[in-house]
């Protein structure tokens, strides 16, 4: 698949005790992503933060959270992210998901 040009990044801000259907939600939001054949995914877990709520969690040594934030971020087309958003929709139940506009530079695959 070749992506050049204009894309949009789609980010799902979720916590790491998220589930889908008894598996963490970012895994199933990967794998359903990879699915559906979107250009690519990736997952980063944070050190601190809150959201909705308000309530702070945080990795510190006297603290561990068993509930991280984690973010999702995904790149393709507009057409293909837009199309992932009602997927998204029933998946997550309580988060942050927002899309930006992007340029890709370079993606291809070896």
């Amino acid at each position: 698949m070749k992506l050049e040009g204009e894309a949009k990044l789609l980010r799902v801000f979720i916590g790491e005790a998220d589930k889908w259907q008894g598996r963490p939600l970012h895994e199933a939001i990967v794998a359903e992503a990879r699915a559906r054949g979107l250009a690519g995914a990736s997952v980063f877990k944070g050190f601190e933060g809150y959201g909705a709520h308000s309530r702070i969690h945080s990795l510190k040594i006297l603290q561990l959270s068993e509930d991280l934030p984690v973010l999702v971020e995904i790149v393709d087309t507009e057409e293909k992210i837009r199309a992932f958003l009602s997927v998204l929709d029933a998946m997550v139940q309580e988060g942050l998901v927002t899309m930006e506009k992007v340029e890709v530079i370079r993606y291809s695959p070896k």
